[in-house]
């Protein structure tokens, strides 16, 4: 695992490089730590080494090129999934896709319609791809929901799919994993025609093509035919423990003809991206964006995401379990990437 470090170092130098001058390398590296101290509260005002309205005009004015900082992201994750091909049958990769709300109060008049009342939360809506392979966890990309009369997050999620280099769709089998938002019949064709597979959560009501209801199944691994779906799909479930200790049967569908346990277990799963949400939220501090420009909250949102990036690096390089501390993760992240203590900061 020590190559981890040396790609993480990689891609720090990389996107330093990418600033046009050594005020905003400063800056860059001052917003990236200050999402290391991993307490989910961390914003521009709490930096003491860079002024806050210099951090301000770094995210929200200065002219340098987020999509180059994503294209050197995305270029080294490229680099090291690549290298952890294993010969013969073709490893699977597992693509999650989910919608996450970032809840806000106030007035961001810069970002227009994008503050909108989504399912009773208002605020900033995103739909988030999030690759898992083994023990790695990352997300990839992420658009906007804007709500109607826009792209729906069903369009949003598949705009995202072909994001997916060919680098990586012919290294890997790719199986989708979504929940019920997403196991609608065009989501489910569109995925066949991109020659993926994908395990969809559906609703208990879902109807079949013989008019019957999928709650009306008896016996989970059987091929069945919704309506309206060209291919028969292969439909097991699963029971979900709720917080006043009832249980829920959540049904989930496969285009590919796995065997029902496996099924099931894919459909759960589909929660480590719940989990991603918790940690970059109340860890790495997206939702605490204040930028009142779309360019400063892209930003401020990608640059998080970059910190989660470099703590899970620094917590597989240190060889923790599966779950890691993450703030001991980001701590390890931010003494050895950057050598400094969170409290020289």
């Amino acid at each position: 695992m020590s190559h981890l470090l040396t790609c993480a170092q990689s891609l720090i130098n990389t996107i330093l490089l990418l600033m046009p001058s050594s005020y905003q390398q400063k800056s860059l590296q001052t917003v990236i730590v200050l999402f290391l101290e991993a307490t989910g509260r961390n914003v521009p005002q709490h930096a003491t080494t860079v002024s806050a309205s210099a951090l301000s005009r770094f995210l929200n004015h200065y002219n340098w090129s987020c999509r180059a900082v994503i294209r050197a992201m995305r270029k080294e994750i490229k680099q090291q999934l690549k290298a952890r091909k294993i010969r013969g049958r073709r490893p699977t990769l597992k693509v999650i896709l989910d919608m996450t709300s970032i809840e806000k109060t106030g007035k961001f008049k810069g970002l227009g319609t994008l503050m909108r009342v989504h399912n009773g939360t208002r605020g900033l809506h995103l739909v988030v791809l999030y690759i898992a392979l083994g023990n790695w966890r990352l997300p990839w990309a992420f658009r906007v929901y804007r709500g109607k009369p826009n792209l729906s997050h069903i369009q949003l999620g598949l705009r995202l799919l072909k994001t997916l280099p060919a680098t990586l769709t012919t290294s890997y089998q790719v199986l989708v994993l979504v929940d019920t938002a997403f196991g609608s019949i065009q989501f489910l064709e569109s995925v066949r025609r991109l020659k993926f597979h994908a395990v969809a959560g559906i609703r208990c009501d879902r109807r079949l093509a013989n008019g019957g209801g999928v709650n009306q199944i008896k016996t989970r691994g059987q091929l069945v035919h919704l309506h309206g779906l060209s291919e028969p799909v292969t439909l097991s479930w699963y029971w979900v423990k709720r917080d006043n200790g009832t249980r829920q049967k959540r049904y989930v569908v496969s285009t590919k003809p796995y065997s029902w346990s496996y099924i099931s277990r894919l459909g759960k799963q589909r929660w480590a991206i719940e989990a991603f949400f918790k940690t970059v939220k109340h860890r790495f501090s997206l939702h605490c964006f204040g930028q009142k420009t779309l360019l400063g909250v892209y930003r401020f949102l990608v640059l998080s995401m970059i910190a989660y990036i470099l703590a899970h690096w620094a917590a597989l390089w240190s060889n923790r379990s599966s779950k890691p501390d993450w703030g001991q993760a980001a701590l390890l992240a931010a003494e050895n990437y950057f050598h400094c203590q969170f409290s020289r900061l």
